[in-house]
């Protein structure tokens, strides 16, 4: 299929998100030609595509260096994604202090993943001192821009009491919050509630949302709070939760 594009078809990132979808290898010549024609949403886009390796032979280092090209002209997620390539090695070394610059512009612009992303970094005192006071105050930002995993962070800092005063109710309202927004951390923290209050039947609802979103590591963890559970149903998620770490573990090797 050959994609014949106007200019503001090529700015409209739905719009090449869907013919990724339906034709990769044509659609990535049609971003690399928007990025090429200096089109920032495309140039964020080419850099994405070229670390998936999504209709286009996978080049991460070439994918930081278009990440880099669109944050430079102020696109915060491309500024997000040159953090995560420094984080993670991803076509560079691993450089916590770079990735931190670069989150710290991507929260600056307003970006939930840069707040959180940056706030992660902070927690832990990965490239840049730690700080949970400003940890916590970057997962607020984000969670009131809706992002879900943030709002489960924040609500850990208020159970906990951490940089803040303990609000047990307000900690569940956050875990309600990110459980609703698709979080798998934030569903496994409402459902803990859930059953500790008694409402077993929802909690094993949340329990399996969890469950079939969850990573390995996630499931490998959460694996020992299941099994402290006094409701019996509640500990009998844990041998799903083992059989789905034993069949991602499998996959990985």
């Amino acid at each position: 299929m050959t994609w014949n594009l106007r200019r503001e078809e090529v700015l409209d990132g739905d719009q090449l998100r869907a013919m990724l979808e339906e034709s990769p290898a044509s659609a990535a010549r049609a971003i690399l030609s928007a990025a090429q024609a200096n089109i920032v949403d495309a140039q964020a886009l080419l850099g994405q595509i070229l670390l998936d390796g999504t209709g286009i032979e996978r080049d991460p280092a070439l994918a930081l260096v278009w990440f880099q090209i669109a944050a430079r002209c102020g696109h915060a997620m491309a500024q997000n994604m040159a953090g995560r390539c420094h984080e993670h090695g991803w076509g560079c070394e691993p450089d916590a202090a770079k990735a931190a610059e670069h989150y710290r512009l991507a929260a600056e612009a307003g970006l939930d993943w840069g707040f959180y992303n940056y706030g992660n970094l902070l927690a832990t005192g990965r490239g840049v001192n730690k700080d949970q006071a400003r940890a916590l105050a970057c997962y607020r930002k984000a969670a009131e821009l809706g992002h879900a995993k943030s709002m489960n962070l924040v609500g850990r800092y208020l159970e906990e009491g951490l940089c803040c005063v303990q609000d047990l109710a307000a900690a569940h309202e956050w875990y309600r919050r990110s459980a609703e927004g698709g979080d798998f951390r934030g569903q496994f923290s409402h459902a803990s509630v859930l059953a500790d209050h008694g409402q077993v039947d929802e909690a094993l609802r949340w329990f399996t949302a969890a469950l079939e979103l969850g990573n390995l590591n996630f499931l490998r963890v959460s694996i020992r709070t299941l099994v402290l559970s006094i409701h019996p149903e509640v500990r009998a998620m844990a041998t799903d939760y083992s059989r789905k770490a034993a069949d991602l573990s499998k996959s990985d090797d």
